[in-house]
Formats: C-alpha cells, sequence, structure tokens
C-alpha cells in the first residue's frame, strides 16, 4: 500500500478507534422496521422470527432501525420453497442517493428442484457492475442458514454458514473506490422480477402457488452505529466484548478456500466476462 492508501486507512482507523463498537442481539421487534408491504411482513414469537411475504399484488421488506458504519452482519434466512421462479429474495446494505453504496446479496428463486442463483454486487458511488453469481451447496429452503457480511476498513467479505465465498479488499490507492464514506442500513425484501430472476425472465411467476414467504431469525450486528444526527464522522456507542471484525481480514486458508468455493459453485464473474469488459477488466480484477 503506497502512503496516500496508507493515510486513507489510518483516518478511518482513527474515527473508530475513538468509540465502540455497538452489539445488536436479534430481536426484530427492536432492530428493525417494516417498511412496506402492507401486512405480508410479520414480526413473531416475541421478534426471534420475522417473515416476509409475495403475492400478486405485492412484496413486503423491512431495514434495520440503525445505520452502520463497518461491521459484521448475521443473519439466518429459510428462503422460499418450492417453485420460486421469478421471485428474489433480497439482504443487503445499502446508503441513500443516487451515489450511494451497497452490497448486494440477491437470491434468485427457480422452478422446483433447481438450485437457487446467489448473486452478488458490490456498489461505490452509485457504481455497480461487479457482479458475482454463484450456487449454494445446500437446499436454501429446507433449514435456516447463516449469511453474512463483513465490512470493515480493509475489506469486504460474504460469507455463507461461516464459509467465505467473495471477498472485495480496499485498493483504494489503486484508485479502485471502496465504501468506506457512507452509512449504511441493512434492508431485506421479497419482490416479484419475474421479468430477469430466473433463466433471463423466461420463466414466469407461477401466482397459482401464492403467497410466497422468506423466514428469518437470529439478526446479530456487531457494528459502529452511526449517529444522524451528528455532522461529524461520529458513532454513538454501546459496549462491546469484541471488536476484531474492525481489523479482520482472510488468512492464507480462508483465501484458499474461497478459491475452492468458487471452483466449484461460482457461476457468473464479471472480471472474465471479455463481453463486457472488452477494453479490458477492471482493475480490482487484475489485483494479485
Amino acid at each position: 500500500m503506497n502512503t496516500r492508501g496508507s493515510m486513507v486507512l489510518v483516518s478511518v482507523l482513527a474515527i473508530w478507534f475513538m468509540v465502540v463498537a455497538a452489539v445488536s442481539a436479534a430481536n426484530f421487534n427492536q432492530d428493525v422496521s417494516i417498511t412496506w408491504g402492507g401486512g405480508r411482513a410479520n414480526i413473531q414469537d416475541s421478534g426471534n422470527l420475522l417473515t416476509l411475504s409475495l403475492d400478486q399484488t405485492s412484496g413486503s421488506g423491512f431495514q434495520t432501525v440503525n445505520q452502520y458504519m463497518f461491521g459484521k452482519f448475521d443473519i439466518q434466512m429459510k428462503l422460499v420453497p418450492g417453485n420460486s421462479a421469478g421471485t428474489v429474495t433480497t439482504y443487503y446494505l445499502s446508503s441513500a442517493g443516487s451515489s450511494h453504496d451497497e452490497i448486494d446479496l440477491e437470491f434468485l428463486g427457480n422452478l422446483s428442484g433447481d438450485p437457487y442463483v446467489l448473486h452478488t454486487n458490490v456498489f461505490t458511488q452509485g457504481k455497480g457492475n461487479r457482479e458475482q453469481q454463484f450456487y449454494l451447496w445446500f437446499d436454501p429452503t429446507k433449514d435456516f442458514h447463516t449469511y453474512s457480511i463483513l465490512w470493515n476498513p480493509v475489506t469486504i467479505v460474504i460469507s455463507v454458514d461461516g464459509t467465505p465465498i467473495r471477498q472485495f479488499k480496499n485498493m483504494a490507492s489503486s484508485g479502485v473506490p471502496f465504501p468506506n464514506g457512507q452509512p449504511m442500513w441493512i434492508y431485506s425484501s421479497l419482490w416479484d422480477a419475474d421479468s430477469w430472476a430466473t433463466r433471463g425472465g423466461l420463466v414466469k411467476t407461477d401466482w397459482s402457488l401464492a403467497p410466497f414467504t422468506a423466514s428469518y431469525r437470529n439478526y446479530n450486528a456487531q457494528a459502529c452505529i452511526w449517529s444522524s444526527s451528528s455532522s461529524s464522522s461520529s458513532c454513538t456507542t454501546k459496549s462491546t466484548s469484541n471488536s476484531s471484525w474492525m481489523s479482520q481480514s482472510l488468512d492464507n486458508t480462508a483465501q484458499a478456500r474461497i478459491k475452492s468455493f468458487q471452483k466449484k459453485y461460482m457461476i457468473y464473474n464479471y472480471c472474465t466476462d471479455t463481453k463486457r469488459f472488452p477494453q479490458g477488466f477492471p482493475p480490482e480484477c487484475l489485483a494479485t
């Protein structure tokens, strides 16, 4: 890392060390707000379970009460079972505005017996086009599985059941924008996208099977909570016993696990799509 990159990282870490990370235990009654759906989103079991539903009239969604500036975010999800073609279930971090930052997990439904596609993307300052897609090695509709996003000044890591599947490193020193200047909320939604979600839109949603339902539990955020009332780059604080996520990066073993996973389960990688990038791949694709 050059001097400029080191100064950027030190500056961000300096902001962090003036605050204490917040740990948000799972209780949907306290942690999230139902944002749309007209009763199709429901919090149950004293806040321990949340369900989103989709029918021909509307889908549904929620977002966290808090905004965050870096964190490790885990949630357990059980996706729409059976023929889920045309449906999309999302879990993502996003800021607001046209120059937003975003870290996406989108689960694209499929015909019964065919695997879901996990579509991932990273937006920085309103620009995405960093898609990677994967099949999962299990049926995500049979039971709950843990989906995690680690976002700190060093890296972004997406993991499934503790297995890292994608990393986006901070390469700002090489001219690659990295989302480190805008606080983000966690969002989730279940909606109809049969114009593109399944086989490029060839397979449409079968509304005779509605309502479609996805379930959530055990949301946990080890994160810095952003104070929207402050004009400075600071956070409100709560106590925590573990802030190792703030400087966490992948060691050689984890890097090898990513490569192994992607070799088996990656079905699309923007970094190998010569049709999209005939003049050369984005700089992050060429980094070793």
